[in-house]
């Protein structure tokens, strides 16, 4: 099995078409296609870029031919929520349009993909669509989920979905029932919620009372998001996903257990998500995340694999940055 994993396009169809030219791709009978391998994209196909509906053609084009695969990413399962009603809330939204809480926040994310939205049967047909994404892809010899390989999550939530891990529109409405409060959002108990959140949005901590830190935007934050596939990772200055100045007023306090997870050596694991910047890294010898932030200016990642168990950093290829 030979194949690309390729990173979160958001929208940047240019830059996804000069990846799949130079990784060999060529565009055939309406679908890009390579004569010896295919892709698998992580996600995240919409919000911010410049061409939406090009980046979710290009890619649907490929999912129907058959020369790719596609996991559901957190925007996508975003604008499923904000194309629903909420049958609790007549005239409201699962993904409120406006809140008193976050104000146009949700609008503002999203607004780059609804500017191109002419119809209403068109926006529909491609929600339709993006719940056709499976969560999570675990093949022969890799996985692939967009933001973080959660195994209790996933056991609890494959007997709620299709057999192919998609959700539908009925269990969209727990996916995105928010606990009404931090202390049960933060139990390892699984519900629908936390386990489609963690699996596509990465797994956050509550820092211990008082602690806090300024984050690169100016603002005050007292949740942190973890390098959850890290074992070594025991506190939080060790565990959080910043940059190191950020680390630096974080305690020393051990992390809980359940944030640490691990990740199962038997075969690699690709994720999207992080919004990484620089030289493409492997996180660890068996997972890489291909998403170095190409709508901030970044680059549009893949890595080409060819069934090797052990990952390695040459095997990544990139446009832009």
């Amino acid at each position: 099995m030979a194949c690309d994993i390729i990173g979160d396009v958001h929208g940047h169809a240019d830059e996804l078409k000069a990846l799949l030219a130079l990784l060999g791709y060529r565009k055939r009978g309406g679908a890009w296609r390579h004569p010896e391998r295919s892709a698998i994209f992580v996600g995240d196909f919409i919000d911010r870029g410049p061409r939406q509906l090009e980046a979710v053609d290009t890619v649907r084009r490929m999912v129907d031919a058959g020369s790719a695969q596609a996991v559901m990413g957190n925007h996508e399962l975003n604008a499923i929520a904000w194309w629903l009603p909420d049958p609790g809330a007549p005239g409201e939204y699962l993904r409120p349009h406006h809140s008193p809480k976050y104000g146009d926040k949700n609008r503002q994310q999203h607004s780059a993909f609804l500017a191109e939205i002419t119809r209403a049967e068109q926006h529909e047909e491609i929600i339709d669509w993006f719940l056709t994404l499976p969560l999570w892809l675990d093949l022969p010899a890799l996985r692939v989920v967009h933001a973080c390989w959660h195994e209790r999550f996933l056991a609890y939530l494959a007997p709620h979905l299709s057999e192919q891990r998609q959700l539908n529109r009925d269990l969209m409405v727990a996916a995105s029932r928010e606990p009404d409060n931090e202390a049960d959002k933060d139990t390892p108990e699984p519900t629908i919620f936390k386990a489609v959140e963690a699996l596509l949005k990465g797994i956050e901590t509550p820092l211990p009372h008082p602690h806090w830190f300024t984050d690169k935007d100016g603002h005050r934050r007292n949740r942190v998001r973890v390098r959850w596939w890290d074992r070594e990772a025991e506190t939080y200055r060790q565990a959080a996903m910043l940059s190191d100045a950020e680390r630096e007023q974080l305690p020393l306090d051990r992390i809980p257990e359940h944030v640490r997870l691990g990740f199962d050596v038997d075969k690699p694991l690709f994720i999207g998500h992080y919004w990484l910047s620089g030289a493409p890294d492997l996180l660890a010898e068996n997972v890489a995340c291909v998403d170095y932030s190409v709508a901030k200016g970044g680059k549009l990642v893949a890595y080409r694999w060819d069934g090797e168990p052990t990952l390695s950093n040459e095997n990544f290829r990139y446009v832009g940055g």
